[in-house]
């Protein structure tokens, strides 16, 4: 990251360390307390949607480095969600193995289903490989509605509540403990990550494969770990929608999540470690911001019940279309100018 005028590092210890300066310090001790306090004072609606926006964020990160790292369109990540969620829901409640057992198994399965689907990039990409994706999306919701005897089906699966060292969290309070521990972990992984010599063939990949192949990166390698990657994020993401919302089927994971996710990076900003926590929570604040206005708008214009439902995704799509306009880099860019702007970070001791 950059540095204002006047502050250096000393060591190479030190231009590696994501937090350098004092600032940093304390700014990454005021968010935890703010973040671990937040059971305090919100409700279980509130509570409710941050639980969601962790997930959405641990889902999204897996997006990004498949796409925004490595340059891998994919339509299709709510498939691979859905293959995390059904695979815990399945072992904890037909097979009652603990929560942790199906949380990993669900990252290892979703992971190993994404690189399944993930070998025709090395011969496609582009537009042709997310065409692909999108089938893998529909073979995966066409498996989960008829291999009934396991996944129930049409009818949808119970998921039992997670309990992990003989704890329960059967509350959103407890479940956004859970949640905000997961997210963090996935947030460090992802910001080392981009920083490993795995992470810059994936940026070399997608700045110029031919390239990149020119230079000894083994392409078929590196594409199908960055489809293990982040399949293996969108399964752990799955297995925790899974657990809070306690009952499943394949209605909950449509092909237009796997649009929405993509506009989340796009906003947020691909390619970047805060990319998907501004473009996640951009995008649930305005879908909130909308189903609470929309009573109000019928009322004040006179229009028929229920005219306004569709309104959030043309709302979506213009804010996507707006974005590509005059931020194409997304809200992380804005966010470095900021930063540029004001010297957040001004001091070094």
């Amino acid at each position: 990251m950059d540095l204002p005028a006047g502050v250096r590092n000393f060591s190479y210890a030190k231009d590696m360390a994501i937090f350098r300066t004092k600032t940093h310090w304390a700014m990454l001790l005021l968010l935890f307390v703010v973040l671990f306090t937040l059971p305090l004072y919100l409700g279980n609606h509130w509570l409710n949607v941050a639980n969601f926006v962790g997930i959405t964020i641990i889902a999204v990160t897996g997006l990004n480095i498949l796409t925004g790292y490595c340059g891998q369109l994919s339509i299709g990540h709510a498939g691979f969600i859905a293959v995390g969620a059904y695979t815990s829901a399945v072992l904890t409640n037909r097979f009652e193995l603990p929560f942790l057992v199906g949380l990993i198994c669900a990252g290892l399965l979703a992971g190993f289903v994404g690189m399944l689907f993930g070998i025709p990039s090395v011969r496609v990409k582009g537009f042709y490989l997310a065409i692909s994706t999108i089938a893998a999306q529909i073979i995966i919701i066409w498996v989960i509605n008829h291999w009934t005897n396991i996944t129930g089906g049409f009818n949808g699966i119970a998921v039992p509540e997670p309990v992990i060292a003989g704890i329960t969290f059967d509350t959103q309070g407890e479940f956004f403990y859970l949640i905000v521990a997961i997210t963090i972990l996935v947030i460090f992984f992802a910001k080392n990550l981009a920083r490993t010599r795995p992470g810059r063939a994936f940026i070399a990949i997608r700045d110029n494969d031919l390239a990149a192949e020119v230079m000894g990166i083994n392409l078929f390698r590196y594409k199908l770990l960055a489809f293990f990657i982040g399949c293996f994020l969108a399964g752990i993401a799955g297995s925790l929608m899974a657990h809070l919302m306690g009952f499943l089927s394949a209605e909950n994971f449509h092909i237009t999540d796997s649009i929405l996710y993509i506009g989340m990076l796009i906003i947020g900003g691909m390619g970047t470690t805060v990319g998907p926590i501004f473009g996640v929570i951009f995008i649930k604040l305005l879908d909130k911001g909308i189903s609470f206005l929309s009573p109000t708008l019928e009322g004040a214009f006179n229009l028929p019940a229920g005219f306004t439902t569709g309104i959030g995704p043309m709302v979506f799509g213009l804010v996507i279309i707006l974005f590509l306009i005059i931020e194409p880099r997304g809200l992380a860019h804005r966010w470095q100018l900021f930063k540029a702007s004001y010297r957040l970070w001004p001091f070094s001791y």
